[in-house]
């Protein structure tokens, strides 16, 4: 039973695959193909982020708070991905993936995989970046179907021109802002509530 809780687990918070990029145009609305972000400097991707929203999944649904994803650039160009959250209980939940690029030109484009069987990695995801702040402060993941969505930060808190910027950055990738419900971080600064998207 603990094994089936980490796989699901696991699938879900793929999206932590996030990487740095510039940005690209705009899509015209949500039925339009995703696009990416124009580059990503995965040296300079490398270490924590912080999940500061997403859209609610059956993957992370034991997930109460405190969500991180770090990633680790491999000898091989592959990157290590290691995702923690803290279920209701305080128990904390870790799960080790594998990334690989699958667009070479703009490295936006990565699938990620968090089960392994006989050494055989299994049920890759696709995480596209579609959003990066210049200097790699925050990052926004998707994928083709608008499904699924988070928001990264290098801080576990974003100031209001942080928040205005990345909505209306999700509206142009075609994605309801709405749909994104923050994730609490502790201990919050006193006086501090997070942000609803």
């Amino acid at each position: 039973m603990e094994s089936v809780k980490w796989l699901i687990w696991i699938m879900a918070f793929l999206l932590g695959a996030v990487w740095s990029v510039t940005a690209a145009p705009p899509d015209a609305e949500a039925g339009s193909p995703l696009r990416t972000v124009g580059a990503v400097d995965l040296s300079r991707y490398m270490g924590r982020w912080f999940e500061i929203a997403k859209i609610p999944n059956r993957f992370q649904r034991r997930c109460a708070r405190d969500t991180t994803a770090t990633y680790v650039l491999r000898t091989d160009g592959n990157v290590d991905v290691i995702n923690r959250c803290v279920e209701e209980d305080g128990d904390e939940v870790v799960a080790r993936g594998l990334a690989k690029v699958v667009d070479m030109q703009t490295r936006a484009q990565l699938k990620v995989s968090f089960v392994r069987l006989l050494g055989v990695r299994l049920f890759w995801g696709k995480y596209w970046v579609i959003g990066l702040d210049p200097e790699y402060q925050w990052a926004l993941v998707g994928e083709p179907k608008r499904k699924y969505g988070w928001i990264l930060a290098r801080n576990s808190l974003l100031t209001p021109e942080q928040w205005q910027e990345i909505r209306d950055l999700l509206r142009a990738r075609g994605y309801d802002p709405g749909r994104f419900v923050t994730t609490t971080h502790s201990p919050l600064p006193k006086g501090i509530k997070p942000e609803r998207i």
